[in-house]
């Protein structure tokens, strides 16, 4: 087991409904630290480049407005395999597609307010950490 970094965001439909603490309590029941969080409202300017590699997807003007429609907690996690654990604990972006007990199938509302992002590699991962923090 090798010990990873991972970027965990909770994102403004989660944030609204109070969701935070639940959520947060999943993470740390599944033995993911989150060593560093900050709540921050995001520009278009800043959505749009950290989901700059969904550019030419349809959804992409849709995930930006989102996005930036509210508040989020972006947080570092830390612990054994993380990117996979975390990722295998959110569920499938389509919440009805999401296995039972994940974060998703809890909490999502749909594929778009989907309540979570996790990075889906550990370069992702890096990548996305960095575009927070600097860590």
């Amino acid at each position: 087991m090798a010990i990873e970094k991972t970027l965990s965001i909770i994102k403004p439909d989660a944030v609204k409904r109070n969701l935070i603490g639940n959520i947060i309590n999943k993470i740390e029941e599944q033995d993911l630290v989150p060593i560093e969080m900050k709540m921050l409202q995001l520009s278009e300017k800043e959505s749009s480049k950290f989901y700059e590699i969904h550019k030419e997807k349809p959804f992409f003007t849709q995930l930006v407005d989102y996005m930036t429609s509210g508040k989020i907690l972006v947080m570092v996690l830390e612990g054994d395999n993380a990117v996979n654990k975390y990722r295998d604990l959110i569920g499938s972006t389509d919440p009805n597609k999401a296995k039972e007990g994940s974060i998703r199938k809890l909490y999502a509302l749909n594929t778009t307010q989907n309540s979570v992002h996790a990075s889906d590699s550990l370069e992702n991962a890096k990548r996305e950490i960095e575009f927070f923090f600097n860590i």
